[in-house]
């Protein structure tokens, strides 16, 4: 963490609040609009006359994909984190789900991280590999890495994490471990 010379004497919020935003996410968004327009294309504008089941499943096979596409994008175009006295909580996408709710007193330190890339987590969005922990990816940039009292790490992707690890860390030295808040 960079050195501010007044960290330490800047009071800390009651509630802090972050955000990443990934645009490019919504590119993705058009594809999958454009998959289930064209589904829906197909099955208004055919004659349904011969090769029905080949019909059928282009239809089926274009507004599914598009509906996951369309739906698993939007869920990851942006995560807000919500730090208050007694947990950390993550939410994704306009919906806010999936959504994450950690208790300050499972949280043994935080940690910031200059650079987390999709590529590190095997791509965007909730994320868990077995050596690294669990993370909530939406662009590439800084983030959060928070270690808990069971040996895992959560890493988020927000903008301003290092007010966000200095807030977290000031809060934990008030808090006991494995008690609640």
């Amino acid at each position: 963490m960079r050195d501010h010379p007044h960290a330490e004497d800047t009071p800390t919020p009651e509630i802090w609040t972050g955000r990443a935003t990934n645009r490019v996410q919504w590119l993705l968004a058009l594809v999958g609009a454009a998959c289930l327009a064209l589904g829906i294309k197909l099955a208004v504008d055919s004659a349904w006359t011969s090769s029905v089941p080949a019909l059928a499943m282009s239809v089926v096979g274009c507004i599914a994909a598009g509906l996951l596409v369309l739906f698993g994008t939007l869920a990851f175009v942006h995560v807000d984190l919500r730090l208050d006295r007694e947990c950390v909580e993550v939410r994704c996408g306009h919906i806010g789900l999936p959504r994450r709710r950690i208790p300050l007193s499972h949280v043994a330190g935080a940690d910031f991280t200059d650079l987390v890339t999709p590529r590190q987590w095997g791509g965007w969005g909730y994320r868990w590999r077995p050596e690294k922990g669990t993370a909530v990816v939406v662009r590439r940039g800084e983030g959060i890495v928070l270690n808990l009292w069971d040996g895992h790490t959560f890493t988020i992707t927000v903008d301003n994490a290092e007010s966000a690890v200095r807030i977290i860390r000031a809060r934990l030295r008030s808090i006991t471990p494995g008690t609640a808040a």
